[in-house]
């Protein structure tokens, strides 16, 4: 398990409406120097082997320093959801993504409702006049 962000074009990431498509993400993969469409991931796993995930959409960010973990990749992803998500990531890897996002006309939102802003850092939303003052919330978070 782990904490995700989403890059999302939704209300809220968790909605079942259309976001980021697979075209829309590749294609902004293709005009950022800084990343590479991979469709794998690969990690060493204990004894000396290796955990290998593939996933269309599935991309490096090759510019990422390695972050306050120590970590020497940043997998960023496009999931089926029409999100682009990245597992537990630092604050370079969320001011990364709140760059994708403006490109892409979206917005950084984590896995319990919240938005970051340009410092990687979540920012307040401000509801409009026609939206509940109670932020929406996936419906395993009610509790």
């Amino acid at each position: 398990m782990g904490y995700d962000l989403h890059i999302t074009r939704k209300e809220n990431w968790f909605d079942a409406t259309p976001g980021v498509s697979l075209q829309d993400w590749l294609d902004y993969v293709a005009d950022d120097p800084e990343l590479r469409h991979d469709g794998f991931a690969e990690a060493a796993a204990a004894g000396g082997k290796v955990l290998r995930v593939e996933q269309e959409g599935l991309c490096v960010w090759t510019a990422y320093s390695g972050g306050e973990r120590g970590n020497d990749v940043c997998w960023l992803a496009w999931s089926e959801s029409d999100n682009i998500d990245a597992k537990n990531p630092d604050p370079e890897i969320r001011r990364k993504m709140w760059s994708i996002a403006q490109r892409l006309g979206a917005r950084v939102q984590g896995d319990e409702g919240e938005f970051y802003g340009p410092d990687g850092e979540p920012v307040a939303e401000i509801a409009s006049a026609s939206e509940s003052p109670t932020a929406k919330r996936p419906w395993w978070r009610f509790w």
